[in-house]
């Protein structure tokens, strides 16, 4: 649903709450279940699969949505409540946490100029459909782990946001570690003024931040150029008039570690 710039309204551990895909209302009624991976439209009683609701939301053909799956980690089989061999296999579990090491991991840093904070992040090794895999580990709140690769963006553990505290007035608030961590490369010289940090960890995990950033008195919003980051940044700005959007130092690349990317050297 995020991959359409979709966000729930409410949710909880099991489930979320969407507006309608295909009507306006004024309390949503589309119900997805985390632990069945399906969803259900209580206005009209339709119920979906991964399949169908990406052909509902793009209109387009089972072999056009399949293609479009084809991008996620995940398996398209419908999964059921006794089907729990099946959940068993396709589980991400986590093995080990140590740290970066690995020559594909710390490329992965330099080519995004974030190799000066390899020791701030893990190497995490994690198991999927009984095969191996790794990635860089960056930690939420609830003590889930933000896992990056050149081919996966996954969370081991429960999503959440990230709060960085220095006890001061200001908060920033960026879409992913990578920006953070450019923010903080940016003003190796500190030409900033100190602030907090919130890490939202993915668009959706908007509905967390809402009550630290209901404590700040000014807040600096660094979120992606694009369609989800156009919108929530208008939503927040909306909802905290106490919120700037500071999208301008990096108007003509999509995110602030594109940015960082495009300049040379140290400068």
């Amino acid at each position: 649903m995020e991959s359409f710039s979709l966000f729930p309204s409410k949710d909880n551990k099991r489930t979320a709450f969407y507006y309608a895909l295909d009507r306006k209302e004024n309390t949503p009624s589309l119900s997805v279940d985390f632990i069945k991976n399906t969803a259900f439209d209580f206005g009209t009683g339709k119920a979906y699969d991964n399949i169908s609701i990406v052909q509902a939301i793009k209109k387009c053909s089972v072999s056009a949505a399949l293609e479009y799956l084809a991008q996620f980690d995940f398996s398209f089989s419908r999964l059921t409540e006794d089907s729990s061999a099946e959940k068993k296999e396709n589980h991400l579990t986590l093995t080990k946490t140590e740290k970066i090491t690995h020559p594909a991991l710390l490329n992965y840093l330099n080519e995004r100029k974030l190799i000066d904070f390899k020791n701030e992040l893990s190497e995490i090794h994690y198991t999927v459909k009984r095969k191996n895999y790794f990635g860089i580990g960056f930690k939420n709140d609830s003590g889930g782990h933000e896992i990056r690769n050149k081919y996966a963006k996954i969370c081991i553990g429960k999503k959440d946001i990230t709060t960085i505290k220095n006890k001061t007035e200001l908060l920033r608030i960026f879409e992913g570690f990578s920006d953070y961590f450019s923010f903080l490369k940016l003003n190796q010289n500190n030409i900033f003024p100190p602030s907090d940090f919130l890490i939202l960890n993915s668009v959706s995990m908007f509905f967390k931040a809402k009550n630290v950033m209901k404590k700040y008195p000014k807040i600096e919003l660094y979120l992606d150029n694009d369609t989800a980051g156009n919108n929530l940044t208008d939503e927040i700005i909306s909802e905290f008039h106490q919120a700037e959007d500071c999208r301008i130092l990096y108007k003509n690349h999509k995110d602030l570690n594109e940015f960082i990317q495009s300049k040379n050297g140290n400068e």
